[in-house]
């Protein structure tokens, strides 16, 4: 089979084929074929590889330590997207930023400001960004006070430690936020939300500055795998 896709016939081609039924009837291996348009040549013992065939090895090498390889691909570096025969950093870039494009579209507000009723919507709001990432990252929600989201404030990132997270960082973009409530958020790369007591430090470091300086925290809301904690609702917050 050739390895660029502009030698296929007409009716195999991706590109074609999603002119006539559409992006989400392809498989995502035909959908990163469009973006990386030529597969690799033959080389010693290597035969050629086609576009497709490259795409679909690109998943396979992120589906060994994963079930969820898209995820992990956009979360991934362009050294390890290059790891894969065929994949040079013009292709892994136009991937990576494809797929951070579908991040942010999924993350875009469709009607205004968020407004968070309670953790859940916290969940809503931010598992997206949070859930995959390989390291922690700590961010404060910067409420109005009818709990419109007025900022999302990321803190920290990196291993959560309260001498880490000032209080006076928080609150000064709070105060100039005119915010009137503050919600903690972070995420467990592990996966499992449970609070530690590193956790439960900073969330009393930074409640004790907020009733100082009159601006309460509602809750933290840890994110993990298709899960998360409130520390609110747990009873935590004392």
């Amino acid at each position: 089979m050739p390895t660029s896709i502009r030698e296929w016939p007409a009716l195999e081609r991706p590109r074609e084929r999603l002119q006539v039924v559409g992006a989400r009837s392809l498989p995502a291996r035909e959908l990163i074929a469009i973006l990386i348009e030529t597969g690799r040549s033959a080389s010693g013992d290597q035969p050629a590889r086609s576009a497709v065939d490259v795409a679909g090895e690109l998943i396979g090498h992120f589906a060994r330590t994963s079930g969820a390889p898209l995820r992990r691909m956009m979360n991934g570096s362009m050294a390890e997207l290059c790891r894969v025969p065929g994949i040079g950093p013009a292709k892994a870039a136009r991937i990576l930023a494809a797929l951070d494009l579908g991040r942010r579209a999924v993350e875009e507000e469709r009607n205004g400001r968020e407004r968070i009723r309670c953790a859940a919507d916290v969940y809503a709001l931010m598992h997206v960004a949070l859930r995959d990432l390989p390291h922690e990252e700590f961010h404060v929600l910067l409420l109005s006070t009818q709990n419109e989201v007025l900022r999302n404030l990321q803190v920290t990132r990196g291993t959560l430690d309260a001498s880490l997270v000032h209080p006076r960082e928080v609150f000064r973009e709070a105060i100039a936020e005119a915010a009137a409530t503050v919600i903690l958020v972070h995420n467990h790369p592990s996966g499992d939300p449970t609070p530690s007591a590193e956790d439960r430090a900073v969330t009393h470091q930074l409640r004790r500055a907020g009733t100082i300086i009159g601006i309460e925290v509602l809750d933290h809301v840890i994110v993990g795998e298709g899960r998360y904690v409130s520390m609110a609702e747990g009873g935590m917050m004392e």
